[in-house]
């Protein structure tokens, strides 16, 4: 049984190095960085401020978007703002506190954000499965306290990561742009399988909960939509799924791309890795509103008349 100690902990700093190799770019490769990173805050802050202010979309759905909108804000503000710190003015240091913390917040995001996808696909199960049912099966107290359930799950599977005994001796230097959980457990200078092992058992435990439940939800839909005989009724159907889908090819292709490269990927160069997992957390939040603000009809007429006051 792993052992939680905390003891082993150098009081002095970590160092994020940014990337390596690439230190020279750094000022260049920021640029685009804090324009993805500000354009997702934006757009999704804008969602749930447009979200909060209209009483028509106090609805399940709109919820749900809020509650994505929410873990992505998360997930990009636990990465970003040191990455920008190190980008732009050399200021490496983090505190073991800090950087624990850091990696807390960045795995508990992305679990969460997991969670409200499940959420989503059963949302639009009981849609087409048991329309006549949905207004009282799916109710905003019920999709709150399913994404409070997500929430409390993604906790104590993440807590364990920067608690597992680590001993770190003279490297604290940290090549990457945050504090990711395989990054720091490479830098230790004791035996570290248990640390892998353990983030990799935890990463396609919850995947593999979560593609199954999509799996079943996605299967009882589309046995419900092939039970109706029209070909334009197909459509309508599928094309309700779409948005999720598509943040859903997004999400977990680059989630496990990073888990398993961190472990197995030898070949591929540290930069390139650091760079895709940036880019993971930041294109993420900022397609959040062109996938489902800019789709989702009501979404996109009250976008419009809040800008059109502008």
């Amino acid at each position: 049984m792993a052992v939680f100690n905390l003891t082993h902990f150098d009081a002095s700093a970590f160092f994020l190095m940014g990337i390596p190799d690439l230190e020279a770019a750094h000022v260049w490769i920021s640029i685009p960085f804090s324009i993805f990173y500000i354009m997702g805050l934006l757009g999704n802050f804008t969602l749930l401020y447009v979200i909060g202010k209209e009483q028509t979309l106090h609805k399940p759905m709109y919820l749900l978007l809020s509650m994505l909108a929410l873990t992505e804000i998360g997930t990009s503000t636990s990465v970003v703002p040191k990455t920008m710190c190190i980008f732009w003015f050399n200021l490496k240091g983090i505190t073991v506190g800090g950087c624990l913390t850091q990696m807390f917040f960045i795995h508990v995001a992305s679990v969460t954000h997991s969670a409200v996808l499940v959420t989503m696909a059963f949302d639009r199960c009981v849609a087409i499965c048991n329309p006549l049912r949905y207004a009282t099966v799916i109710t905003n107290a019920r999709i709150a306290k399913l994404g409070l359930v997500g929430l409390i799950r993604a906790v104590p599977f993440i807590l364990p990561m920067p608690l597992l005994r680590q001993q770190f001796c003279a490297n604290h230097i940290i090549p990457h742009t945050c504090c990711d959980h395989m990054p720091v457990v490479k830098i230790s200078c004791g035996d570290i399988t248990v640390n892998k092992m353990y983030g990799l058992v935890i990463a396609f435990v919850i995947i593999m909960l979560d593609l199954t439940l999509f799996a079943l939800s996605y299967g009882l839909f589309i046995r419900a939509v092939l039970r109706v005989s029209s070909k334009k009724a197909h459509q309508k159907y599928f094309s309700t799924c779409t948005d999720h889908i598509s943040v859903m090819k997004m999400s977990y292709p680059s989630f496990l791309f990073s888990t398993v490269t961190y472990r197995f990927g030898q070949g591929i160069d540290p930069h390139l890795h650091i760079i895709l997992t940036n880019l993971y957390y930041l294109l993420l939040p900022m397609f959040n509103l062109i996938i489902y603000g800019a789709k989702t009809f009501e979404v996109r007429e009250k976008l419009r008349k809040y800008t059109c006051r502008i």
